[in-house]
């Protein structure tokens, strides 16, 4: 156990010092850095993707399922991917020096409230070694320096990352503890980093709920997260259906074992009949099973459509595979209620051609990210043009939603005087 308070506190008094150099770093100096760590990303994408193979390899061996193995695996393409988003950060405005607000008081002291890094962050993730990347690229570009703790099945692959991507910082003259990863995979780690009061100024968990309450349970510094995330598509009376169905599939299809991925599907009484069979047959079509409450079931079970009974638990989970809850609404109203009550305010999205309705809808759903007529999937960084996103956070507090540069920063008070002192 020594050894690793000895580990998390070099990592994190290298951190801080690397913090201190950031927040006096231009953003031309900045944007350099990640232009070399693009670069030397795509250098080492020999050692990379062989580094991946193993850990690929070793979650089939230990029977990991077929989405977390998707979300483990690299490829030239994901990995060319991954190089242009730090581009695209290098592209976005830096947000550091904005001045929110400035005033004069009667007094002749002149206030001003600016934009700055928050200084450490600590990252805690599972089996996305691409976020590694988006991590890092953020962090840097909003004046912070990180301390990546990657899950175990992924560590080959993070070790590599992090090992490419601090040889880009260096060879552009920045810090190359700007960004730091965890090397060994002991559970312990996840506490010490959030008893590094002091060092860690934030926390960021990004993965299983498991993992999001072990780190907030344990933390002792602020923590923002999202626990689940149950996502939604309501198709209104007033939809049409042809979209509605491409939304659905998009939704529940393209990725299920990411977090943006619709969970529930709810269909208004008066298209239920209309729409879910060939739905159903879409969805069966592509493998999805679904588990369907007693009217949506009735409704495809009559048109030889495999599902099962929905139990109230379906509708507050989060599957992250290809099973999808359905229920039949009677209203909007209806909608809107199953969701407050069933959501976990992550995603949530209406299918109509009814403008009315669809603003009670978005003004009635209190989630971080509402649509009308779009996928549950563009809650995503890349798709607000963020360039990359180092989380969602359902949270209510400064964050919420795809978590970008702004994000990663907090603000300062300027204050320039000429000589007053208080009465």
């Amino acid at each position: 156990m020594s050894e690793l308070v000895q580990l998390v506190a070099q990592l994190g008094s290298q951190a801080r010092a690397a913090a201190r150099a950031l927040a006096t770093t231009s953003a031309a100096q900045t944007n350099a850095g990640l232009e070399a760590m693009a670069k030397e990303l795509l250098a080492a994408q020999a050692d990379i993707l062989a580094a991946n193979a193993l850990d690929v390899a070793a979650a089939k061996a230990n029977g990991q399922t077929a989405a977390l193995i998707d979300r483990l695996t690299l490829n030239p393409e994901r990995l060319a991917k991954c190089a242009a988003g730090l581009r695209e950060v290098i592209a976005l405005p830096s947000p550091l020096g904005e001045v929110l607000r400035d005033w004069q008081q009667s007094n002749g002291l002149k206030m001003t409230k600016v934009r700055v890094p928050l200084g450490v962050i600590g990252f805690i993730y599972e089996s996305r070694p691409n976020v590694t990347v988006d991590a890092a690229g953020l962090c840097l570009k909003s004046g912070n320096a990180v301390i990546l703790r990657g899950g175990s099945e992924a560590l080959r692959s993070n070790t590599a990352i992090a090992a490419a991507l601090a040889r880009g910082l260096a060879a552009a003259g920045l810090p190359a503890a700007a960004v730091q990863l965890v090397p060994v995979a002991d559970r312990d780690t996840v506490r010490l980093l959030g008893e590094a009061v002091g060092v860690i100024d934030l926390l960021i968990p990004r993965g299983g709920k498991g993992l999001i309450e072990t780190v907030v349970k344990t933390s002792r510094i602020p923590v923002i997260k999202h626990y689940d995330g149950i996502c939604t598509v309501y198709v209104d009376v007033g939809a049409d259906l042809a979209m509605a169905e491409e939304i659905v599939i998009n939704s529940k299809v393209s990725r299920p074992g990411v977090c943006n991925a619709a969970e529930t599907l709810l269909v208004h009484r008066a298209v239920a009949e209309t729409f879910l069979p060939p739905m159903g047959r879409a969805l069966k079509a592509r493998g999805v099973q679904l588990r369907a409450d007693p009217a949506a079931l009735e409704i495809l079970l009559r048109d030889e459509i495999g599902a099962s009974a929905a139990s109230e638990h379906d509708f507050r989970t989060e599957f992250l595979d290809l099973i999808l809850a359905v229920k039949v609404v009677d209203s909007v109203d209806a909608a809107i209620d199953h969701i407050e009550t069933h959501s976990s305010r992550h995603t949530d999205t209406i299918v109509t051609q009814d403008a009315a309705t669809a603003e009670k809808f978005l003004a009635g759903i209190d989630s971080a990210v509402v649509l009308w007529n779009a996928s549950t999937r563009f809650n995503d960084g890349h798709q607000f043009g963020f360039g990359a996103e180092i989380g969602i956070s359902t949270d209510k507090i400064h964050a919420r939603g795809p978590m970008g540069l702004e994000e990663l920063t907090s603000y300062k008070y300027i204050v320039r005087g000429a000589g007053q002192v208080r009465p």
